[in-house]
């Protein structure tokens, strides 16, 4: 008998939706479903787990364009 997952659909630009797809790539835990280049169905228990892994992402990525505007 199929088991259904719960999900929540995340829409987003594409290039977010890449670095979750890279996120999602290491864990194989975040992904239900790829719907299109801007629509996700993430697993509704690991959204909190996938914000704060895309922060930190997003966080590194914003210090290496400072660092190296600096130089």
């Amino acid at each position: 008998m199929p088991r259904a997952i719960r999900g929540v659909l995340v829409q987003c630009d594409p290039s977010i939706k890449s670095i979750i797809v890279k996120i999602d790539n290491e864990e194989h835990a975040f992904i239900v479903e790829e719907l299109d280049d801007q629509t996700l169905v993430i697993k509704e228990n690991m959204m909190t787990t996938l914000k704060m892994k895309l922060d930190e992402v997003l966080k590194e990525t914003q210090n290496n364009d400072e660092s190296s505007s600096d130089e």
